[in-house]
């Protein structure tokens, strides 16, 4: 497991203090707001919506925010006019880092995120030095016994699943995300995370050394209010983990 997928299960061991949450629930808020503006809020007409919902529920965002999210995006109650658009740049020992951006304010998130790149280490690169390494997919880590997996995952459309850990990753074109999670769940297969991302087609290792740096500059990329999602591509071996502070 490397890049983005291994940053999302490093911030659920870490755990979440309730500032770092507030600034989570604020960007489950955004996304929502954001997909129904626009694609509608008929969550079973917009996938990008349902998705965003999926996410917020799994992190126990309340109904009411959720519903009033939908109401902003919809424009049935006034809210920002949020603009979506992507950082690329390196981190430390040349991992590579794609930062989505979901803002009301331009300026202000390129001063924050240029500055955030600048005080940890990173480098930004120019549009196109980065992108072409990631590619979206649908993503579900998941428990279970491997057959039963491989053939739920399978047969519901999936198009790879390999062993994390305990677990296993689950892999789907990201027109087939919501027929694959609905197979995973009718065979009974527990979905520890779901989710349409940005995957790295290559990795790069980072050594016992480099690996802090990098979590650090994602945390420092994580805290920015405009910062919406950070995909990179590091690999930290189990070794190496272990010596973390996670």
């Amino acid at each position: 497991m490397s890049g983005h997928s291994k940053w999302a299960n490093i911030k659920h061991r870490k755990g979440r203090q309730d500032a770092a949450r507030g600034k989570l629930f604020a960007k489950l808020v955004k996304a929502i707001e954001a997909a129904a503006r626009d694609g509608g809020g008929d969550i079973s007409a917009n996938a990008t919506l349902a998705t965003a919902v999926e996410k917020a529920k799994a992190q126990s965002l309340p109904s009411d925010n959720i519903d009033r999210a939908i109401k902003r995006g919809i424009g049935d109650v006034d809210g920002a006019n949020y603009e979506e658009f992507f950082y690329e740049g390196y981190g430390p020992g040349g991992v590579a880092l794609l930062v989505q951006i979901l803002t009301d304010n331009r300026n202000r998130a390129s001063s924050d995120v240029r500055a955030t790149f600048s005080r940890n280490g990173g480098n930004l690169g120019e549009p196109g030095s980065v992108a072409y390494l990631f590619e979206q997919k649908g993503y579900f880590l998941v428990a279970g016994d491997e057959d039963e997996v491989m053939m739920a995952a399978l047969d519901a459309g999936a198009e790879d699943v390999r062993p994390s850990g305990d677990h296993f990753e689950v892999i789907t074109a990201p027109s087939d995300y919501r027929a694959v999670r609905a197979g995973l769940e009718a065979a009974g297969v527990p979905i520890e995370s779901g989710e349409v991302t940005q995957l790295p087609m290559t990795s790069v290792p980072v050594d016992e050394a480099t690996a802090p740096k990098v979590l650090r500059l994602l945390d420092a990329l994580d805290d920015v209010d405009d910062v919406q999602t950070v995909y990179c591509n590091f690999d930290i071996s189990d070794e190496v983990m272990a010596t973390l502070d996670v």
